[in-house]
């Protein structure tokens, strides 16, 4: 091959390692971007000059093996490494890292793949990648399920509002104490002895217009003023009510005011009373002084169903106080507060429009037996439209070893006439989580409700399987979408088009996509990136591998042209 031939030979050593220095310096200059691949390079040798071929052995010879002269070096081939980066946590809910194999699937002009999961939202709350490609995934169905199928933008709709779900269930759990007294006796309020001013004074009746009563120490003049508005604040069970009101007409009767009343205290009139008191509710019975009646109210039973009207609690538009009660006596005498083991609970329910609705639950241990015991629930609320607070009652009865074994009336209904939302509130009252064991305290709260008020998506979050999840003001969580994840035969057949983004080539074979923790992809990491694979120490070593073969190749070039200048002269002086 001769003296030029070396150079050659020199010259292919110098490109080889002017290439490994050229990928070195483009791992090291990546050495800090994010999810970079390093590329490594693979050096073959060139065609070899045969210049005398091998013998076989004989009788006269052991054989000879064939002299060959090597033509220098090439690259063979320049392969990304695909070992995965450090994950570091960035704290940042658009970032995503992928723990293992695949890519992330992004689309622009076309469709491509990459490991840098340094995302943005852009104005329209669309998942971008920094170069502004549309990160592609599943979105979900109205009932909020993953759609996998055909793949589309990420959207997440930050600052949009979430349809509030009016409460269809309730759940009251805790523990009735058997051991109670049975509830006996109700709360007995009278009213001042009242006249009918229209003379001759007469015990008025339920018929009598509002207009016509007045106080037997007042005869002449009305306890009541047509168009003054009289507003009642009761107690009921140590709590203070919500204000009700009632509007004085020149049609209004006695037997308004006491529907007024009794729906105002949320007596439930359906429930039968002890035998020696009036039926509950509010009525009108003969009074002490003569020719007069007076407004008595007949509570429910059960402490917690205790009622009070304090002075001022009841009050006129016009200033004065129409009436006053206090405790007193029905018309068989019997004079009773409220006995026996109760226990009262509330909880926060919502419309179909989101608006709260507060629900009290009352629970009287009504009777016992050999079977068992029962006892009464009593439902109000403050937010009934139309009705008064009471919105029914029903029984839970329980076995010998205290579990519940039945029940009735759990379903109770809220009336939102005038509010704009769906009318009436249906709610399931479910007590499976009751007991009823001696010795204990009674409680009851509501453990959960399945209603919600509208809220605001504030931030979202990105599980392992790439379901994104959207946290809402109101406590609500909601899928708002999946990440895709593509998988490749040979990755390493990927084409590297620059900016982290690969394309599919033919040695790459087609993308398998889906859901991450899929066709062997890894897992997601939220709020996390991954960093380059590059290590710097491996670098270094190869650059001074690479500089010292660069040298070399070049020594042996300028040995070579040396030989020739001396072989030259040589011939010139010849």
């Amino acid at each position: 091959m001769g003296l030029t031939g070396a150079l050659y030979t020199g010259v292919s050593g110098l490109e080889a390692n002017q290439t490994w220095l050229n990928v070195i310096g483009n791992n090291v200059a990546n050495s800090n971007t994010t999810a970079f691949k390093s590329s490594l390079v693979q050096f073959a040798p060139q065609f070899y000059q045969t210049d005398t071929d091998g013998s076989a052995p004989s009788t006269d010879s052991g054989g000879t093996n064939p002299d060959q002269e090597g033509l220098g070096t090439t690259v063979a081939s320049i392969e990304k490494n695909f070992t995965a980066g450090a994950i570091q946590a960035t704290g940042q809910s658009t970032d995503m890292a992928i723990d293992g194999s695949g890519f992330f699937v992004v689309k622009g002009a076309g469709q491509l793949y990459t490991r840098d999961g340094n995302f943005t939202l852009n104005d329209a709350n669309q998942l971008v990648t920094s170069a502004g490609d549309f990160v592609q995934g599943y979105g979900v169905d109205a009932n909020g399920n993953v759609a996998p199928g055909a793949l589309q933008n990420i959207v997440v709709p930050l600052g949009e509002k979430d349809v509030a779900k009016a409460t269809e269930n309730a759940t009251v759990v805790g523990n009735l104490d058997s051991s109670g007294a049975v509830a006996t006796g109700a709360s007995i309020l009278t009213s001042q002895d009242l006249v009918s001013i229209s003379a001759p004074a007469t015990a008025p009746s339920g018929t009598n217009l509002l207009t016509d009563l007045a106080s037997a120490s007042s005869p002449t003049t009305p306890a009541f003023t047509a168009g003054e508005t009289i507003t009642l604040a009761g107690n009921k069970g140590g709590r203070s009510l919500s204000p009700s009101t009632f509007t004085v007409t020149n049609t209004s009767t006695a037997s308004d005011f006491q529907t007024f009343i009794t729906q105002s205290m949320g007596i439930d009139t359906t429930v039968a009373p002890p035998s020696t008191t009036a039926p509950p509710g509010a009525t009108m019975e003969a009074g002490t002084a003569p020719d007069s009646s007076h407004f008595v109210i007949t509570g429910n039973t059960g402490t917690a169903n205790a009622i009070e009207i304090p002075t001022l609690s009841l009050t006129a538009s016009t200033g004065a106080s129409p009436l006053t009660f206090a405790d007193g006596t029905d018309a068989a005498g019997f004079t009773s507060n409220p006995t026996g083991e109760s226990v009262h609970t509330s909880f926060q329910a919502y419309d179909s429009l989101g608006a709260p609705v507060l629900v009290d639950v009352t629970a009287v241990l009504q009777s016992k037996s050999s079977a068992g015991n029962t006892w009464q629930f009593y439902a109000n609320s403050a937010d009934n439209t139309a009705g008064g607070l009471n919105l029914g009652t029903g029984t839970l009865t329980f076995d010998n070893n205290g579990n519940l074994k039945s029940t009735m009336g759990t379903g109770i209904t809220i009336n939102r006439s005038g509010t704009g939302a769906t009318t009436p509130l249906s709610i399931n009252l479910n007590f499976s989580g009751m007991t009823e064991l001696s010795g204990q305290q009674s409680t009851a709260t509501v453990s959960t409700q399945d209603g919600f008020p509208a809220g605001t998506l504030d931030s979202f979050s990105v599980g392992t399987d790439g379901t994104i999840t959207g946290a809402f003001s109101n406590g609500q969580t909601r899928t708002l979408g999946q990440v895709a994840v593509a998988t490749f035969t040979n990755q390493e057949g990927l084409v590297d088009e620059g900016g982290n983004n690969y394309q599919a080539s033919a040695g790459s074979g087609n993308a398998q996509i889906g859901a991450p923790t899929e066709f062997g992809a890894g897992a997601i990491r939220g709020s996390s990136l991954e960093q380059s694979n590059v290590d710097l120490s491996t670098e270094f070593t190869n650059m001074i591998v690479a500089s010292t073969g660069f040298s070399a190749n070049s020594k042996v070039i300028t040995t070579a042209d040396q030989l020739i200048q001396e072989l030259l002269s040589s011939t010139s002086v010849a």
